[in-house]
This record gives C-alpha cells, structure tokens and sequence, in this order.
C-alpha cells in the first residue's frame, strides 16, 4: 500500500505539470520558421520521446521545434489561420479527421518514396482503407489507440468491466467519467447502430432519429456521470484521486496509469468500441518539407524507436516489432486480447459532415440536460 501511495503521489505531480502544459501549449522558437536547420512539429504531450529529439537534434543538427497541442479542432483553426504560409512542417492528425483537413486544403499528400523506412510500419496501418483518400496517402502512422472502458480494479471485478452496462450500474451512480461526443459514438454501437454513420447517409432521418435516441438515453443516465471531462490528463488526476471508477477514456492515458502501477486496468467491452491512427502529416506549403521528411524517415528507422514512443505516451506504436522492447507491464499496459480485438472498429470519416450537424447540438443538449 505504501508504494501505490507514493505513486500516486508522484504522479499527482507530474500529471499536474502534463496538465498545466496541455492547458498552455507552448512553442519554442528561437529561430525563424523557415530555417536550413529547423523542423516545426506541433504534436501531443510524449509523442516525440526526449530521448529520440535529442538523438535526431545531434546526428542531423536539424532543431526541432515543437508546439503541444490537445485537441484536433483547435490545431485545424490554428492551421487554417495560417494559410497560406503555415509556421509549421509536421502536424498530428487522427486518421478519422483526415477529410476535414484534405478538403479544407491544409495537407500535402505523404512522398512514400522519400521515406526509406515507411516499410518498417505495420501493413495494418500503412496500407488500410482509411489511410488512402483520392488515391494518396496523407500521413504517416505512428500511434494506434483505442476507446476503452477503464476501471479502478479495486472497486470493479473484470467481469463487470466485460459490457459497457458498468456504466450505467447503479451502484456507481455519480463515479463515472467520459467525454460526450466520444461517448457518442460508443453508445450508438452499444445499442447496435453504426457510430461512424455511413450505414445512414442516404439516410438522415434514420441518423437524426439514433442520435436523439442516444442523447435521451445519456440524458436519463447523467446522474451516473461525476464529470464530462476534455483531456487525458484529466482523467488520469481523476483515476488518481479515486474521483471516479469507471470511465471511457482513450487508451493511451490509462497505459500511463497502468505503468505507473496504478490499480486501473482497461478493456475493450462485448459490444465493441472504436480505435484510430494519429499520424504525422506535413502541411500544404511547409517552410521546411526536407527536414520533416528527414524526421519521419528518423522516426521509423527502428523499433526501439516505436517502444519508447509506446512508453512515453501510452499509445501503441505501428512499428513493426516495437512490442518486443517492452517489458512484462509495459506489454499489458498496451495491448488488448484477441477477444478484445475482435469488437474493435476503426472511426471513419465518410459521413463526418452530417454525423457531427447532428451530434454537436445534442452534446450541447446533454451539457445543459
């Protein structure tokens, strides 16, 4: 009991400090935007390993300069003010919203011929539908996640964890935590819809009809909810303070708590969950193109590589044999069984535009219910 003290305390603090920088993302710029010896990345918290920065820094002499950012939407403005001169030559787009910024005209199409290594990514991720749009590939796989329902496993057995009715169990009425538009989703598939909504295009009244389903459903249920949350490391102080018991979460802050030795595990439930792919993608008209390119090509040139990406940011790397330099927990920390597997869904994007028309006002709905 004293060692999970302590590290809860521990991570109290830096999980303290990891809020406070996704709260005020910073940017370090020292040197103009277009520079012979500079790469721009904005990315998440842990995606570029201290490690492989300074490594990459030292071999090309190629700074990188790097700015946090914590959620798509913002990092789509903060791309689209910036047109048509972007300050940026790497951006961290989720492979679902990959049509939101390609019709917007804010991406290059990926070189793949420029990147020696891209072969040493996993076919699952490089070569699968929704990584091709027009005929080209925008972006380059680094990090796989999933939504999953994650537990204090001090107060809730696996088999419960099993089904997402955890949830709505009543015993835990005012200990549970998710972020509503991606609850959504889940919750249309939990009631066995289509959360992506493709199913429902030529459909619309169909889909504004499962959307108020859902939203009434979550409505009756809010009293479950402690709090609708916005970031990973909200959730991880909210595991931490033993605020909440069960939540949906994303899988890379619960690996975190999970290697911290924290008593929280994660499952993907009977009914299913949705996963993705963040990948790196360089802007249309990046001031420094040659050197992003120099940095993916660095990024995936070994596996090692892909693990300490893994172990800093909680999320599973698409490297080819990244798994076989983690350890005993780093490994349970990040994977799933093949049962677990077998309900898991990657997000599309197709129906995006009307999906999102209806699901943004009811998640307003539910907030103000």
């Amino acid at each position: 009991m004293t060692r999970i003290i302590a590290n809860r305390r521990a991570f109290i603090k830096t999980t303290a400090a990891g809020a406070a920088m996704l709260a005020a993302p910073t940017i370090f710029r020292s040197t103009p935007a277009r520079a012979a010896g500079v790469v721009n990345v904005w990315t998440y918290a842990n995606f570029l390993p201290p490690e492989f920065k300074e490594e990459f820094q030292k071999e090309t002499g190629i700074q990188i300069q790097e700015r946090l950012v914590d959620d798509q939407g913002k990092q789509f403005n903060l791309l689209t003010a910036e047109q048509p001169n972007p300050t940026v030559d790497i951006v961290t787009v989720a492979g679902h919203r990959f049509l939101q910024f390609i019709d917007a005209g804010l991406l290059a199409p990926i070189d793949t011929a420029r990147l020696k290594n891209w072969g040493n990514i996993n076919p699952v991720f490089s070569e699968s539908d929704w990584a091709i749009i027009k005929d080209q590939k925008w972006g380059t796989p680094i990090l796989s996640g999933a939504e999953v329902l994650a537990y204090n496993t001090e107060a809730v057995t696996p088999e419960e964890a099993k089904s997402w009715d955890a949830m709505f169990d009543k015993k835990y009425e005012g200990q549970t935590a998710y972020i509503i538009q991606d609850m959504m989703s889940v919750m249309m598939l939990y009631k066995g819809y289509d959360g992506n909504m493709v199913k429902y295009m030529n459909d619309p009244a169909k889909a504004a009809e499962i959307v108020k389903e859902v939203r009434d459903f979550m409505i009756a249920n809010k009293s479950m909810v402690r709090k609708f949350y916005d970031s990973g490391a909200e959730i991880q102080q909210m595991f931490v303070n033993q605020d909440v018991v069960l939540a949906h979460a994303w899988n890379g802050p619960i690996s975190k708590l999970i290697m911290d030795g924290m008593p929280v595990a994660m499952t993907i439930p009977k009914e299913g969950s949705y996963g993705f792919v963040y990948t790196f993608n360089i802007p249309k008209n990046a001031p420094n193109a040659d050197n992003a390119y120099t940095l993916l090509d660095a990024l995936l040139a070994r596996p090692e590589i892909g693990a300490n990406m893994t172990r800093t940011s909680g999320f599973i790397s698409t490297i080819k044999g990244a798994g076989d330099h983690l350890n005993d927990l780093e490994k349970k920390a990040s994977s799933f069984s093949e049962e677990e597997l077998a309900g898991l869904q990657f997000f599309r994007a197709e129906a995006n535009d009307m999906k999102y028309k209806l699901v943004d006002p009811a998640v307003e709905e539910i907030k103000a219910a």
